[in-house]
């Protein structure tokens, strides 16, 4: 079992720039696919950013490509989301998941492939 806290959700104007982080423990950090989802009011989960195990592969959502960034560290088991040119439309909660795989060819932003999450952190982007 995996446990995920994330951290760096705040308040920003249209055009900002904010860091997401998610921290794990429990298990081995590096044998799981991570990704990062958001949820607005009244919206479904929606995947934003994934990255496989060894870094190799990630993917994006259209609507923040060029702008987000996903990182991890398998040392210090963090999970990074950076986004740039932050916009109203990018305001949610977000949430760091992780999944244990066969393979690593792929990844994956159906939050139904995820079994394990954190507890969510808000990002509020003002016009």
């Amino acid at each position: 079992q995996v446990q995920l806290v994330e951290s760096g959700g705040g308040s920003v104007q249209a055009g900002g720039s904010l860091r997401l982080d998610c921290s794990a423990s429990g298990d081995v950090y590096s044998a799981y696919q991570m990704a990062w989802f958001r949820q607005a009011p009244g919206e479904k989960r929606e995947g934003v950013a994934s990255i496989s195990t060894g870094s190799k592969i990630t993917k994006y959502a259209d609507s923040v490509k060029g702008r987000a960034t996903i990182s991890r560290n398998n040392r210090d088991n963090t999970l990074t989301l950076q986004m740039n040119s932050l916009q109203p439309g990018d305001t949610a909660i977000y949430y760091c998941a992780a999944r244990k795989v066969g393979h690593d060819w792929q990844t994956s932003l159906s939050p139904a492939t995820y079994p394990h999450w954190g507890q969510g952190t808000q990002v509020t982007v003002s016009s």
